[in-house]
């Protein structure tokens, strides 16, 4: 780069080392604001060129209505549209994909779940059962069914990160079936090293104001609620 000359050299005849001092001290001071400004153009583009080398990571939330938002104006104000406005303001680099469908079984989510995993993902969230429950299927039948799904998540994506949303039946179910029910969710989440959410509807199940006339599905205020419980599993992990 050039050095600039001030007029005020040419004007006055200065002896030749100070010439040079004072030549110096001019072209320090007209170079610094320039060096400074082409670092932080260098620093700019090189953080610009950190952030497009991040690789995305797809997080999948595979369950029924509670994660497909049923009911709700957008599945946007579902729990896993919401955690994705959260990852979003926090700049992490995952993205969240809904596999939620109403009225979805264990055994029917056993037979969708493969042609889910053909996009990568890193993160696994199993939210599934309750309709079983609802239905009264056999808890083994259920507990079977959700181990195969785990298990093909696994096989097909090793290093995949797993979370299990625990979740309860009505009392009116009996309280046999209440208590076998209840038990097929820690006992998978501890066989599979899963992070574990006791109770997806916790603070929610039972609370009219939270829930749709059917008294079942949350409303969209019920869902941030649903967000904060699985975020407080999640957000450790992301």
């Amino acid at each position: 780069m050039k050095s600039v000359v001030s007029p005020f050299l040419l004007k006055y005849k200065l002896p030749g080392v100070l010439f040079m001092l004072v030549a110096t001290f001019f072209a320090a001071c007209s170079n610094s604001p320039g060096q400074k400004e082409s670092a932080s153009a260098t620093g700019t583009l090189q953080d610009t060129a950190i952030r497009s080398q991040k690789k995305i990571k797809n997080i999948l939330f595979f369950g029924n209505s509670l994660t497909a938002g049923l009911g709700l104006e957008r599945q946007d104000l579902a729990f896993p549209g919401i955690i994705q406005q959260r990852i979003d303001s926090l700049e992490l680099p995952y993205r969240v994909i809904n596999g939620g469908l109403s009225g979805e079984t264990s055994a029917g989510g056993n037979e969708r779940i493969d042609w889910l995993l053909n996009e990568e993902i890193a993160v696994f969230v199993l939210e599934l059962g309750a309709n079983d429950g609802l239905r009264g299927i056999p808890t083994d039948e259920t507990q079977k069914n959700l181990q195969s799904i785990i298990n093909k998540v696994k096989k097909k994506y090793p290093d995949c990160q797993l979370v299990l949303a625990g979740m309860m039946v009505p009392p009116s179910m009996g309280g046999t079936y209440v208590q076998a029910f209840r038990t097929i969710f820690p006992a998978l989440a501890k066989e599979n090293n899963m992070a574990f959410i006791p109770f997806l509807l916790d603070g929610v199940a039972g609370e009219t104001a939270l829930n749709q006339q059917d008294g079942i599905h949350p409303t969209a205020e019920g869902h941030q609620i649903l967000a904060d419980n699985v975020w407080k599993i999640l957000a450790p992990m992301l």
